[in-house]
């Protein structure tokens, strides 16, 4: 077979459905071989940046790698940002990319630059296919490499003579990663230390849904009683109402649950990952901490470990729920939860402006349980993480490693790809919009039915608020914007501007029960 169908067939036996790029020369023997699949669909996009994020939101939310494709040269450095954004929030990505043919790698080429270097600080693997009888096992292992915890990306270089030499179809079988269990006596330990604390306070990360953990953890949250935090990618894990939820943390400034965790004499720290928010930032006094994650623990004087699970997340809080776990009880002092929720505005249910919070406010009423609510990075997505509430776990998906601008629309078409039977909502500032607003087309020629709440204030709002807090004047954070509304009607769907609130909310509640591709604009009145 020819080496591109052989890759391909590999591609399938990964259960691979979607491959989100855009093709090139170099990547025209691929095309032909992915044409010829019953299973996989290429989604041509408008831009690579583009695929890169479908990819990393399609595999964050279906738990398995979201694939994409480009070509050699500048087709490939457009993949960078979305492949370091998917590495960096731990998304499981394979990026399969076109380069010159070996016999002028050697020698400066047209469109020729290393692009296994380019890469590398930027994915878990980075690797050239030298040898066309090599792409079955490269393949098998990129994919065992994206999967297994830290999930991350992985690029495949493929130079194009080696793309139509013929070899031996020896695909192989999809494996899921591998399963680590901690000791028995370990575990007795760690519940043993929790038992004689007096103050536990519970930490949980994204890596309790990358491990699929949330109903185990939830139990052990219910055996323990004790205040839960949690980033503002683990948001969803407990309801809003639930008596030990303090909510998010991890931000910049006003991160209201920190005096709780002062407080605190022990942290059981589930599933956290540094790149959210790095231990000194939150763990000042050095409370000691019980580690739970699928990986050992980073070292950090801040990061104190007493005891340290390490394996498969659902599995370890299983067993430690199986065991005699003591009721604590206990809250914070100078009712920190009310002041948490007063100050996040959890509890605020009228407003007069069309204010980011009353837009998050109308959004959580409207939404059901199912409804999946990307957003974008800029101003907003601090207002989305300390105010909105998902009813479930892994339905807010936010960047937050490398924090990349753009990843709400192109994010949503992967969301909607990922779960078809669920609504999406993407939201984004003015800046983030136009990066990739071109990626409309590509959801229109999908026929995907999804909302965009469009942020307009004309302005990297953000960054106007840290420019003054720091020189009391602002430069560079202005710009002009479209008209949203007509924009959105040249590429052929609804566009709409409310003029207060409940004009929001209902076209809000207009736009899911017509479940069309739908445009939003807000302008914004603080």
């Amino acid at each position: 077979m020819k080496a591109t169908d052989v890759l391909v067939h590999c591609l399938e036996k990964e259960g691979v459905q979607y491959v989100f790029g855009i093709m090139g020369k170099e990547t025209l023997d691929l095309m032909d071989s992915l044409s010829k699949s019953k299973q996989i669909r290429f989604v041509n996009t408008r831009h690579e940046q583009g695929a890169a994020f479908m990819a990393d939101v399609y595999g964050r939310l279906s738990h398995k790698p979201g694939i994409c494709l480009a070509t050699l040269g500048p087709g490939a450095a457009n993949l960078l940002t979305g492949i370091a954004s998917a590495t960096l929030d731990f998304s499981p990505v394979v990026a399969f990319i076109g380069q010159a043919g070996l016999d002028r790698q050697h020698k400066e080429s047209h469109q020729y630059i290393d692009l296994v270097k380019l890469f590398e600080p930027a994915t878990k693997w980075s690797a050239q296919i030298k040898d066309s009888q090599s792409i079955v096992e490269m393949v098998h292992k990129a994919f065992r490499i994206a999967k297994t915890e830290k999930p991350g990306a992985v690029i495949l270089e493929l130079p194009e003579n080696l793309a139509p030499q013929m070899i031996p179809d020896n695909a192989m079988e999809s494996l899921p990663p591998p399963t680590y269990v901690p000791l028995t006596e370990d575990i007795h330990a760690a519940v043993k230390r929790i038992n004689d604390s007096q103050k536990p306070f519970i930490i949980i990360g994204n890596g309790v849904m990358r491990g699929k953990a949330e109903k185990e953890v939830q139990a052990f949250i219910d055996y323990l009683q004790a205040p839960v935090t949690h980033t503002m990618k683990a948001k969803g894990i407990l309801p809003k109402n639930h008596p030990c939820n303090y909510f998010t943390f991890g931000f910049n400034e006003h991160d209201e649950v920190l005096p709780g965790i002062e407080e605190s004499d022990l942290l059981i720290v589930i599933g956290f990952d540094f790149v959210e928010r790095l231990p000194k930032e939150w763990n000042k006094k050095k409370v000691p901490v019980i580690h739970i994650h699928a990986v050992p623990a980073e070292s950090d004087e801040y990061y104190p470990i007493g005891m340290e699970l390490t394996g498969a997340i659902q599995k370890t809080c299983q067993s430690m729920n199986e065991l005699d776990i003591n009721p604590k009880p206990w809250k914070p002092s100078g009712e920190l939860r009310e002041k948490i929720i007063q100050a996040y505005g959890l509890n605020e249910t009228t407003y007069s402006s069309l204010s980011i919070t009353a837009i998050l406010k109308a959004v959580e009423k409207l939404t059901n349980e199912n409804t999946v609510v990307l957003s974008d990075v800029g101003f907003h997505k601090v207002s989305i993480a300390r105010t909105f509430q998902p009813k479930n776990p892994n339905k807010l998906m936010i960047s937050n490693g490398l924090a990349s601008m753009g990843i709400a629309i192109p994010g949503a078409i992967g969301a909607k790809l990922a779960c078809p039977a669920d609504p999406v909502i993407c939201i984004t500032g003015d800046g983030g919009a136009l990066m990739n607003f071109a990626e409309i087309e590509t959801a229109v020629r999908l026929g995907l039915s999804f909302i965009i709440i469009v942020l307009n204030d004309s302005k990297l709002k953000l960054e106007e608020k840290m420019m003054l807090q720091s020189f009391s004047h602002t430069y560079g954070t202005d710009f002009g914007n479209p008209d949203y509304v007509q924009l959105a009607k040249s590429f052929g769907i609804r566009g709409m501007r409310p003029s207060d609130i409940h004009e929001f909310e209902q076209m809000l509640d207009e736009a899911l029960r017509k479940n069309e591709l739908t445009l939003i604009e807000i302008n914004l009145e603080e």
